[in-house]
């Protein structure tokens, strides 16, 4: 069963650790299409944070295509589907690539060592991915 973990006074804003593990959990397979996840409250429970940053987290899932919330039963893993033009994607995908290439090139890595890297764990996602099709 899929579970999610948070650090406490770390980076990344505890909406955001959630929203990133749901969706790896999503892209590796190790949520399906349907899966149900934590309601906000035994989330939070579990957790020990504000069911308002639970909330947050699956507003911006939901928003993102990657839940869907059906009344009175809960949250699910959501079949994938286009909701951002392809400009808005590539916006996206540059804003987080960014950070991810400058800390990559002030650690000295080269060119062709981010391409292997980042190569090496598309193929990864992609392997996962496929295991879990219909």
């Amino acid at each position: 069963m899929f579970q999610v973990q948070i650090t406490t006074g770390g980076d990344a804003p505890i909406f955001r650790q959630i929203v990133d593990q749901v969706r790896v959990a999503v892209v590796t397979g190790k949520l399906s299409i349907g899966d149900p996840i934590p309601s906000v409250r035994a989330l939070a429970a579990e957790l020990v944070v504000n069911h308002n940053t639970i909330a947050k987290a699956y507003a911006q899932l939901v928003r993102d295509g990657v839940i869907e919330s059906q009344q009175g039963r809960g949250y699910f893993v959501a079949r994938k589907r286009q909701i951002y033009t392809q400009a808005e994607c590539n916006r996206r995908l540059a804003a987080a690539l960014d950070p991810v290439l400058s800390e990559a090139v002030t650690l000295g890595f080269s060119t062709d060592q981010i391409l292997a890297f980042v190569e090496k764990r598309l193929r990864r996602y992609a392997n996962a991915s496929t295991t879990k099709d219909p």
